[in-house]
């Protein structure tokens, strides 16, 4: 399997792209834990355009990993992103990761996150907002990423922690 993370631009291509593997990781993550309706009413309430401006504003950087053309994962980093309680003296950005279950292998999370760490390069702090049953929880603690505290995640306000990863520069 040829497997490769690259960065993306918000374009119609991207953005469905994107969508491919939200869609996706959506069903999958959420299944026994919303309603199928509800997450329907999520996925047809999206709005393209939105996204593509999202992507366009030079705060934020998409990056797709593909396995053999197909993509099964995404980073979105998105730069002054901050939390209430977080230390307003340090640069911080937020972490959306995530990989398809189906692709979830050691090598497909390594090639996204080598490819996000080198992205975040320029930040103090990452951080990101993960369910509590999420299959890379796991992963985020052997990063090095630390619960800070506990909350609830967008779209459906389910259980979450908040995690952080201190980025030590050279």
């Amino acid at each position: 399997m040829k497997i490769i993370s690259k960065f993306t631009i918000g374009s119609d291509e991207g953005v469905d792209n994107l969508f491919t593997v939200i869609k996706s990781s959506i069903s999958n993550t959420y299944n026994n834990l919303i309603s199928e309706e509800s997450i329907r009413k999520y996925i047809e309430d999206w709005d393209p355009r939105k996204m593509i401006n999202e992507l366009n504003n030079l705060s934020n950087q998409l990056i797709i990993t593909y396995a053999d053309q197909k993509p099964v994962g995404y980073c979105i980093l998105k730069s002054g992103s901050i939390y209430p309680g977080f230390s307003e003296d340090k640069r911080m950005t937020e972490l959306n990761f995530i990989v398809l279950q189906e692709y979830n292998s050691p090598e497909i999370r390594e090639s996204l996150w080598k490819k996000c760490r080198s992205a975040a390069s320029f930040t103090d702090i990452l951080w990101t907002n993960i369910i509590t049953e999420d299959p890379l929880f796991e992963f985020f603690k052997e990063s090095g990423f630390v619960i800070k505290e506990n909350s609830q995640a967008d779209p459906f306000l389910l259980p979450s922690y908040i995690m952080e990863l201190q980025i030590t520069k050279n």
